[in-house]
């Protein structure tokens, strides 16, 4: 099987498109991606958020000290301090930093994701807790026909084995459910368009499918530990 191409990264060329779909999320969502990552750090205090974009998980866990390491300047700016311009797979900090790495929606953009899992191992403190997440290639079936996903280095289907590679200590929280409810054709559209779809296949998927459309996600998040 041929190695699988990384998801092209356009945060800086064309940030509207993050910026709607996370927007859609929000509002059409019956659940909370970062909720239920908060609910797996309850005991860490300190934590980097890799690939932290604005910091929507920031937000959901006030009473924790983030910093956000990102790429992406057209996003970083916007993320509040502490925060570090930087790549996941050369983390700047000391070993044995951080009670808590997050890695969320992140990893399917690196050729090789292990460069980054082993990088989170390096800065997390002995019984650190690594928590990824990723969206299986399955996910939205109800778009089967107007969209082709082609296999990530780190869709959830593969995931979990992939952490192992470099955690021993692996847990999967993984969904398949009917998450999003769409209601209007315009949302429709514009839901596929934030997800790369081209113009012309959600223009046709908003025609075509009718309104309120509930879809189902499915992925899932991976909470890896440190040895003490």
């Amino acid at each position: 099987m041929a190695t699988p191409d990384a998801v092209p990264v356009d945060y800086d060329s064309n940030p509207d498109r993050y910026r709607s779909g996370a927007r859609l999320s929000k509002a059409y969502s019956q659940a909370n991606l970062y909720a239920r990552v908060a609910s797996h750090l309850t005991s860490a205090d300190l934590v980097l958020d890799v690939g932290c974009a604005e910091g929507v998980l920031r937000e959901a866990m006030p009473d924790k000290r983030v910093i956000g390491l990102d790429m992406a300047m057209t996003f970083l700016r916007n993320h509040p301090e502490p925060r570090v311009q930087a790549s996941a797979t050369a983390i700047p900090f000391q070993d044995n930093t951080f009670d808590a790495v997050t890695t969320l929606n992140m990893l399917y953009h690196l050729a090789d994701p292990t460069q980054a899992l082993r990088e989170a191992k390096r800065v997390l403190k002995p019984g650190g807790v690594l928590v990824a997440s990723t969206i299986a290639r399955s996910d939205s079936p109800e778009f089967s026909a107007y969209r082709e996903r082609p296999p990530s280095p780190f869709d959830a289907e593969e995931a979990p084995q992939v952490v192992r590679t470099v955690f021993d200590d692996v847990e999967v929280d993984a969904w398949d459910a009917p998450l999003i409810t769409l209601p209007t054709a315009e949302s429709i559209r514009d839901y596929l368009l934030a997800r790369r779809v081209a113009e012309e296949a959600a223009q046709r998927a908003a025609r075509e499918l009718a309104a309120p459309l509930t879809v189902t996600k499915r992925g899932a998040v991976l909470i890896a530990r440190k040895p003490a």
